[in-house]
Order: C-alpha cells, then sequence, then structure tokens
C-alpha cells in the first residue's frame, strides 16, 4: 500500500452508464451461472462480466457476444450458483493461522484428557527437550471427566518441554509446570487487570488454569519463526479461499501498529488474498494518530476498522469498569472512529448499550455504525437499546450448530431463551452481520447459513426455532449485512454493476433445494478482484467447540 495517506474509495453503480462500462471488452464473463446477486434491482441474473477488478455487466447468456474480446477469459459455469464472495465480519487471522501449526486438541481428535496427553507427547517426541509445545482447541464439556486439563495433566504427557494449551474459546488457557516456571507464574503472582489465575482450594498454588491472560503469556512466549509464521499465513489463506471468503474483518483486540504492518506486507507480497478490515484495540488509538492512520484509512484491499473493546466479568466484576468504558467510547467517537464491543452476557450487553447512550448523548452521530460483536444473550429489552442508538450486531451462528449441544446443556433457561436472537433482530430492525469468530469455531460461512436457517446443533438438537431466517437472510449477513458493517456496502457485499468482482461459485443453491443439504454445499472457484484464485472443492477442517 502506498505510504501516501488514501481514504476508502467510494464506487457503485448508481451514477455510472451502462455505455461506459461496455466502452470496453470484459477480462472475465462467468455465463451460464444462477446468479443471486442481492442486487433488489436486479436479484438474478445468468452472466456477470468483469474488467480490470470490477463488474461491468450483469445480464443473460445472450449479452455474452457483445462483451468478448480477443482476450476474454469465458467460464461456463454450468448452471451452478455464483454468489458475493462471503466477507467473515468477525475473525481472528494470526490466530487462525497459529492454530494450523499447532497440535490439535479438539474434537473429534480428542474426547478425554488421556486423549489431549497422547496427542502433547506424540509432539514431545518430536522436539528437543525445553521447545515449547503449543496446542489448541480442547473444550471441556466434550471431555469424557467434563473438567479443565490441570498442569499436572499435562506435565505427565511434557515434563521436560514448556506446554501451553489453549482452549477453543480462547479466552482461557493451560500450562504445565515448566511453561509456569518460565512465564513467572508462581503462588504469589497477581492476577493481570482482567485476567484470572485459577489456584488449587488447599495450597493456593496455581493449577496452570488462566483466564483472560493470553495475550500476556504470548507477549512471554518465543514467537513463531518466520517459516512458521508464513507456513501459518500460507494454510490459512488456501482455507478462505476454499471456502469463498473473499473478505475478512479482523477482530483482534491486541491488534496493533504492529500488527497492522504485518498485515500489509502480507498484501503486498500477495500471500493473504481476501480483502482485509484491521480492527484495533482501544489502547492503539493514540499509536494511530502519531503514524497519521485517521478512521477507515486506506484503500479496498485493506483498511483501518473499528476500535475494540471487550467487556468481560472473568474476575467477578465488569472490566473496564462503566465509567473507564464510557470514557473509552466517547473518547474513540468523538475521534471518527467506529467502536467494535466484545459483549457476550446480558449485563454486558447492557454496559455496551449504556456506554453507546452515553456518547451520542454527548456528541450525537447518526451514521456511526458502532457494533456489538456477539451479543449472545440478549433479551427484549436490549434488543430495542440496541435499535435506538442505532447498533450493529455482529454475530455467530455457526456458534448455534458447532455448541448448541453444550448450551442446552449448561446454559440456564433464563439465558437460553434469549440465546443468538437472531431473527428478532432482525424483525426489530437491526442490521446483523456474521462472522465466524475463527478459529473458535471454522471458517465456513455455509455451515452458518446452514445454522441460522435450521438452528440445529450438530448433533441435530434445535435450539430457539423461532429465530431460524430464511436462507436468503442469512446469505445476507455474509455479504450484504457483513460489507455494510465495514462501511463498505457501496464496493462490495452484492453484484452489481461497478462493485468490486469478488465472487463465489457455490455446487448448489443455498436459498433452494432442502435445508439440511445447505452445510454441505461445495465452493468450486472462488473469485478476487476479478481473478480466479480457487478451483476445486476440498473439505474444510473440522471442529466443535
Amino acid at each position: 500500500m502506498p505510504a501516501a495517506r488514501r481514504h476508502l474509495r467510494q464506487h457503485g453503480a448508481c451514477g455510472e452508464s451502462e455505455e461506459r462500462f461496455m466502452s470496453k471488452k470484459a477480462d472475465l464473463i462467468l455465463y451460464n451461472a444462477n446468479v443471486l446477486t442481492l442486487d433488489p434491482g436486479r436479484p438474478r441474473a445468468a452472466l456477470v462480466a468483469v474488467r480490470d477488478g470490477r463488474i461491468i455487466w450483469v445480464g443473460e447468456n445472450e449479452d455474452r457476444e457483445k462483451l468478448k474480446g480477443p482476450k476474454t477469459k469465458a467460464i461456463d459455469c454450468g448452471g451452478k450458483t455464483l454468489v458475493p464472495g462471503f466477507n467473515d465480519a468477525h475473525c481472528h487471522v494470526f490466530a487462525f493461522a497459529s492454530s494450523l501449526l499447532s497440535v490439535d486438541c479438539g474434537p473429534p481428535s480428542v474426547s478425554s484428557i488421556a486423549d489431549i496427553q497422547s496427542q502433547i507427547r506424540k509432539q514431545a517426541q518430536k522436539l528437543p527437550q525445553g521447545t515449547w509445545i503449543r496446542a489448541t482447541g480442547y473444550n471441556e464439556f466434550y471431555l469424557a471427566e467434563k473438567r479443565h486439563p490441570n498442569r499436572w495433566d499435562l506435565d505427565q504427557a511434557a515434563p521436560d518441554h514448556p506446554v501451553k494449551l489453549v482452549h477453543r474459546s480462547r479466552h482461557a488457557c493451560v500450562l504445565n509446570s515448566l511453561a509456569l516456571s518460565l512465564i513467572g507464574i508462581s503462588m504469589e503472582s497477581p492476577e493481570p487487570p482482567g485476567g484470572m489465575i485459577e489456584r488449587d482450594l488447599e495450597s493456593g498454588e496455581p493449577n496452570g488454569i488462566l483466564f483472560e491472560m493470553n495475550y500476556y503469556i504470548d507477549a512471554l512466549v518465543p514467537p513463531l519463526s518466520e517459516e512458521e509464521f508464513e507456513k501459518g499465513i500460507g494454510l490459512a489463506n488456501e482455507e478462505y479461499l476454499s471456502l469463498g471468503i473473499t473478505s475478512l474483518q479482523d477482530a483482534t483486540v491486541h491488534n496493533r501498529l504492529e500488527e497492522w504492518h504485518t498485515f500489509q506486507r502480507l498484501r503486498e507480497r500477495g500471500e493473504l488474498m481476501p480483502r482485509l478490515s484491521v480492527m484495533m484495540g482501544i489502547d492503539a488509538l493514540s499509536e494511530l494518530k502519531e503514524s497519521d492512520l485517521s478512521p477507515r484509512y486506506g484503500d479496498d484491499g485493506m483498511h483501518l476498522g473499528a476500535a475494540k473493546i471487550v467487556l468481560d466479568e472473568t474476575t467477578g466484576s465488569l472490566y473496564p469498569s462503566q465509567e473507564e468504558l464510557e470514557e473509552k467510547v466517547l473518547q474513540a467517537h468523538r475521534a471518527g472512529f467506529q467502536l467494535a464491543l466484545h459483549a457476550i452476557e446480558e449485563s454486558t450487553i447492557e454496559a455496551a448499550a449504556k456506554a453507546l447512550e452515553h456518547a451520542l448523548d454527548r456528541t450525537p452521530k447518526r451514521d456511526h455504525r458502532h457494533r456489538i460483536e456477539h451479543c449472545s444473550v440478549c433479551p427484549p429489552p436490549l434488543i430495542k437499546r440496541l435499535k435506538d442508538v442505532r447498533a450493529i450486531v455482529v454475530t455467530q451462528p455457526s456458534f448455534v450448530y458447532y455448541s448448541g449441544e453444550r448450551y442446552l446443556a449448561t446454559v440456564p433457561q433464563g439465558q437460553l431463551k434469549w440465546l443468538y436472537r437472531i431473527s428478532s433482530f432482525l424483525k426489530m430492525g437491526l442490521t446483523p452481520a456474521a462472522g465466524s469468530d475463527s478459529p473458535v469455531v471454522p471458517n465456513n460461512p455455509l455451515v452458518g447459513i446452514y445454522a441460522a436457517v435450521t438452528r440445529k446443533a450438530e448433533n441435530g438438537e434445535e435450539l430457539l426455532i423461532g429465530e431460524r431466517i430464511s436462507p436468503l437472510e442469512a446469505l445476507r449477513m455474509y455479504t450484504q449485512a457483513a460489507a455494510y458493517a465495514s462501511f463498505e456496502e457501496e464496493v462490495k457485499g452484492s453484484i452489481a454493476v461497478g462493485k468490486l468482482a469478488d465472487l463465489a461459485l457455490l455446487s448448489a443453491d443455498p436459498t433452494e433445494g432442502p435445508l439440511e443439504e445447505i452445510k454441505e454445499i461445495k465452493v468450486e472457484r472462488t473469485i478476487v478482484d476479478g481473478r480466479v484464485v480457487w478451483e476445486g472443492a476440498i473439505d474444510s477442517f473440522h471442529a466443535a467447540v
């Protein structure tokens, strides 16, 4: 990206005539397709033509000859379904890349602590003593013991290697004794702000289970080598493209200027092909100001996204405090930043709503598009408050599929009835967008669409069937609404003249046919910037939380 400051450009079909776009022949024509445009002016078509990375024509098969030139590439889609490229509105790119290089300790690979020990023991046998072992994906609900593994469990598997085992939620991790020693966590260690060290009830000694401390620990653990990091990014890039994901909104709260520059390098080298909206932690705003990076700085390939704040009650009280939260939100709001407030529980969603009300009362702004990330347990009065402050909800339909069994077994009925109320959001007039929260669950948007439409968990149990939405509404969450959530609806999210040529060709139409088959639909081609960047259909990695 050029060093000179550039703001996100706005391109649309509205102000430009068809004749202008027809003045040159197409680089690429996709024809004989079932095109779901998501454009209300033309919901369906059979042909899409592209030039210089932009859509220049949406029409019928008979338009092909007038668009075709000597260098035009034409693809017969064989009646398959063409949709706008998927936009994952909430994910964690570097964490996903790292997870692909970590020991897999999630289901179906493991079903007990003994299985976790076996996985880690195998890795220890491959590495010199003292080398860090990274493992990920466990969830105590899916373990036979129904508990977290502790330091002593990990010691049995790898006493001579420091081990860090990350929970599938990424809000907890387990260290073995050697890792605790190297990190400097002992009986005398105080809890860091917002974090919690679980301790033996009798001795007070840390048992290795740590909550909301991943960032603190990662700063002390040797990072992946450059070679390892590049390998992980390569695997992640392939995964995204294989699933038709052409845009990513990275929601990592610890993103700072260093991560921004890393994303820039990856984009410039072509190692990460989906377009990026990069959120920044609220504490990075001073760095951004010093570097002259203003809200939505960037271009169509990568731009600065929202300022992220995590609201958490792990320690028993709200962190940050309501007063501190309101101060941070008001500061970012006045600076022109969109806010992304991570809020899961009813109490944290209420705190987020109160902070937004506080900011908007003092500095009214209509098109702020402040976001609530997750918004998991949201009763009707809170939905109305979010509507009143014009908040966007960015939620995770895939959680219903991958975690539904656990929710039904563990979430109290008083909370369960308000869980992931996507239909209610729509009826109230909110604009819910969808993200995976990968690597918490797999990235596959079609599984998310299936979950939003059926409200079925992986084991077939149903969760709040009154919150089902239509397949078209679910598709919009991963395209139009996701683009709106990052101020990009003028350039992406639908198939229309003038918009970016980011597309996905699907093996079947998710809006027609049996609902049970939606999650089995494959991506056959992915197109970014008018270029076919992925072909074929491979199985995505499988995981559960």
